[in-house]
C-alpha cells in the first residue's frame, strides 16, 4: 500500500470527524485536515488517470480553502456568526 493510499482515508476521516464536532474549536480543524489531504488526492487521481476524480478533487480543494478563509484567515467576530443570514 502506497503512502497516498494511507494518507487519503486517515486525513479524510479526520476532516469528516472534525466537521461534525459540536465544539467550534475542534470543528475549525476540519478544513486543515481536508486541505492537507488534497495533494494526495491530486497525486493518486493523476497517477491513475482518473480525470473525474481529479476534477472533483479540485472542487473539494476549493471548499477546503473556503474553510481556511472562514475559520482561520478571516474568522467572524464572536456573536456575528449568523448576522448574514438574518
Amino acid at each position: 500500500m502506497s503512502f497516498d493510499q494511507i494518507a487519503i482515508p486517515i486525513l479524510g476521516a479526520l476532516a469528516a470527524w472534525c466537521s461534525q464536532e459540536r465544539r467550534e474549536s475542534w470543528r475549525r480543524w476540519a478544513c486543515i485536515f481536508g486541505i492537507v489531504g488534497q495533494p494526495f488526492w491530486f497525486y493518486a487521481s493523476w497517477k491513475a488517470e482518473q480525470w473525474g476524480i481529479f476534477a472533483v478533487s479540485v472542487l473539494y480543494g476549493a471548499a477546503w480553502i473556503r474553510g481556511l478563509w472562514v475559520h482561520w484567515i478571516k474568522p467572524a467576530k464572536r456573536g456575528n456568526e449568523d448576522s448574514e443570514t438574518q
